[in-house]
């Protein structure tokens, strides 16, 4: 039977205009699926930027991903988090509940409890920041939804290896 894995890459690209539209384009022409990305400029001098992409699928549609992402031009390097090196992920929401009475006093102890921090308070709401393993925020979010959920934003995830070495 062909699981479906989730897998995280880190791709190590030149900085220059079109190269996130390019592995947007290998994924889309695909038929492949995004479930976070990101995007930031890693090292000025180099004019080099990481693109960290989670996506799912079998090992084999992984593989070609892992492939295809690996002679895309402006790529100097691909990882697959998930299976090369041991690494490290995390994730920063901001997540927005309203509510008065004990339902605003739970979700301030279940903030407490989860290290999220209200970055924004009023009368009737609150903005938590929390960060961590994208598991812990997906838990985070659940426990807020009877408690009166609102919103949510989430930066993608990123992701970095273990130990002394780089990339």
């Amino acid at each position: 039977m062909n699981r479906i894995e989730r897998h995280t890459f880190a791709v190590l690209v030149d900085n220059e205009a079109g190269v996130l539209a390019r592995v947007v384009g290998l994924f889309s022409g695909r038929g492949y699926n995004i479930e976070s990305l990101t995007v930031a400029e890693v090292d000025a001098e180099a004019h080099t930027s990481r693109i960290t992409i989670v996506t799912s699928g079998t090992l084999e549609v992984l593989e070609q991903i892992r492939a295809q992402l690996g002679r895309l031009v402006p790529v100097q390097r691909v990882v697959d988090w998930t299976i090369d090196k041991p690494s490290i992920e995390r994730e920063m929401a901001l997540v927005k509940v309203t509510g008065t009475g004990e339902k605003r006093v739970e979700a301030l102890r279940m903030a407490e409890a989860f290290r999220a921090r209200p970055v924004d308070t009023t009368h009737t709401s609150f903005v938590f920041e929390i960060t961590g393993a994208p598991a812990k925020i997906e838990s985070f979010i659940d426990l807020m939804r009877p408690l009166g959920l609102v919103e949510v934003s989430r930066t993608g995830v990123v992701a970095i290896s273990r130990g002394p070495d780089p990339m």
